[in-house]
């Protein structure tokens, strides 16, 4: 019997549920419903419209009706409103937005792929004309319309996760004055504050106004009031605050919610109606590392949920292990990525983690475009199992994050990490890839083979007169150093071991950690057992202290920056 399956959104999940049942049944009928003028568009590339980079807007959408028609047989209806669902008839009411005709259509199944809405803050303003949101490729189209017709200089967008930053850069490189505005104390919360600190200064350097631990309080014509109390002159905003999942239509259905505001689904993301699933961003999903639901906004997992409907449609089960989040951005010269836990929400979960923070070369130092890459490293104590990974750098820090994500997919440890076999071309990476270093340095602190102090460590540290020994050679000391800090270059430690206090603790750094290290091993071999290697050493103490000391115009701890 011909099984008539109908979709509520046309997007990343809705149009892959369709497209994978055709492939599964050449015979169903399949109506695909779209509320908006498009189907199947690019979500993730919507901010780069902005800049150019996706120079014609039309090119966002991957397929028309027309194309979903011709090559899928899969009817897809544009500007048409599902408005209710009446399960026990197994019908649902759809409005024709243009013509404004209310009509029923039968289903033997229902997927809801919905989405999710942006979040507009009930303040004063956000109705006025120069108020956007980004979520579709109206809003970009209306957004680029208006700056293009209108007199721009100054814009304000409003939150800092990857649609907000993605936002300000793009219009950054088109040339505008952007101000940046995220209330929590960081930018980019995948990120734990000690990575994000990069972030923030790539930022500030390539021209953004950023504004962290603030919030919009008011939106005028011509300028906003933050809750600080600061006042912005602006033409445009854009609010990126977040997302609400879109579950309307499921609520009105009795159609059951999780604990987190998301349709509720099972293992096949079905709701608690087995005729009905639910994919994409309005539904809750199992995280496979804090082992319970989460809410997780990303195409690449909506696609695998469309796919194991498609698939349980047809009665061909498959294994649900769950989501461990991994995301990547592009901010201006630095790639970002992250994937499972950071520190700090692995903390507040009450796991019991440690971390390790490498900077390698990604690639061998002495090819062109060999730049440092910083990798963080959370594991469990004292499993060495590894949930969760950040990496920054102007090289392919995705990849290494990719590698990782795998590992932490597959129950891995460090243990594995150190062993894991990966390609080596001096022009593509190093021998020792900086993944392995970054286990290697886990299992050293795993097992207690040194004790290590963060970035974040360092400044009251340094306030409270702390010894710290810079290994560095005589010259590099000079072009910056940790006020107050002891200069024997390595190559001379063995000979001076008689300045070094051994009654102290003593903190020792470099300029990214591997000098540090050997001078640390080479102290404890000679007898000394208060000493501490600092994570990140000189350069990662730049990078976290710039953007703080830069904005609240504070007494810096070093005498000199720098970032080479």
């Amino acid at each position: 019997m011909t099984k008539k399956i109908l979709i509520v959104g046309g997007v990343a999940g809705g149009a892959s549920a369709a497209a994978r049942i055709r492939r599964l049944d050449e015979q169903a009928q399949i109506i695909m419903f779209e509320k908006g003028p498009h189907v199947s568009f690019s979500n993730c590339a919507l901010p780069f419209h902005l800049s150019g980079i996706v120079e014609n807007s039309e090119k966002l959408i991957l397929m028309n009706p027309h194309s979903f028609k011709t090559k899928y047989n899969i009817e897809a209806r544009t500007n048409q409103e599902v408005v209710a669902i009446h399960r026990e008839r197994k019908m649902i009411a759809v409005k024709n937005l243009k013509t404004g005709e209310e009509y029923e259509e039968s289903y033997d199944y229902l997927i809801l792929s919905p989405g999710a809405r942006p979040i507009i803050p009930q303040i004063n303003g956000v109705e006025l004309p120069h108020v956007f949101t980004v979520r579709n490729v109206v809003d970009i189209q209306n957004l680029q319309g208006y700056i293009a017709s209108n007199t721009v200089q100054n814009i304000a967008v409003i939150g800092g996760g990857f649609i907000g930053v993605e936002v300000a850069e793009n219009l950054r490189l088109a040339g505008h004055h952007v101000a940046l505005v995220e209330f929590a104390p960081q930018i980019m919360t995948p990120f734990d504050e000690d990575m994000a600190q990069i972030m923030h200064k790539e930022m500030t350097d390539k021209g953004v106004e950023l504004i962290v631990g603030d919030g919009l309080a008011t939106i005028a014509e011509q300028h906003i009031t933050l809750n600080s109390g600061k006042r912005l002159a602006v033409d445009v905003v854009v609010l990126a605050i977040g997302v609400r999942p879109e579950t309307a239509l499921a609520t009105e259905a009795g159609l059951a919610l999780g604990e987190l505001g998301g349709i509720k689904v099972n293992a096949h993301y079905a709701t608690n109606d087995p005729a009905i699933y639910a994919v994409g961003d309005a539904i809750e999903v199992y995280h496979q590392l804090l082992h319970k639901p989460t809410r997780l906004a990303l195409a690449g997992p909506a696609q695998r949920q469309a796919r194991a409907v498609a698939n349980h449609i047809y009665g061909m089960t498959q294994l649900n292990k769950g989501v461990i989040g991994s995301a990547s951005i592009q901010i201006f010269d630095l790639a970002c990525a992250a994937t499972g836990l950071n520190k700090r929400t692995a903390q507040q979960a009450g796991l019991q983690v440690d971390s390790v923070y490498v900077i390698a070369p990604d690639k061998v130092g002495l090819m062109p475009g060999s730049n440092p890459l910083h990798l963080k490293l959370v594991f469990e104590v004292p499993t060495g199992k590894i949930v969760g990974a950040q990496a920054i750098g102007k090289g392919n820090a995705d990849k290494r994050i990719d590698v990782i994500a795998t590992l932490i997919t597959m129950g891995g440890t460090l243990e594995d990490l150190k062993e894991l076999e990966l390609s080596y071309s001096p022009m593509f990476s190093t021998a020792k890839d900086v993944v392995n270093i970054g286990a290697l340095v886990g299992l050293n602190i795993l097992y207690g083979k040194y004790e290590q102090i963060q970035v974040s460590d360092v400044r009251p540290l340094v306030e409270q007169g702390a010894y710290f020994l810079d290994v560095r050679e005589i010259n590099e000391f000079a072009q910056g150093h940790i006020k107050g800090a002891k200069n024997i270059p390595l190559s001379e430690l063995r000979e001076r071991l008689d300045e070094i206090p051994r009654d102290v603790p003593v903190y020792v750094h470099c300029r990214s950690g591997q000098r540090s290290y050997n001078a640390v091993m080479a102290l404890q071999g000679n007898g000394f057992t208060n000493i501490k290697n600092v994570a990140g050493s000189f350069l990662g103490i730049c990078l976290h202290e710039y953007f703080n000391d830069y904005t609240k115009q504070r007494e810096p701890i070093i005498t000199q920056y720098n970032f080479k």
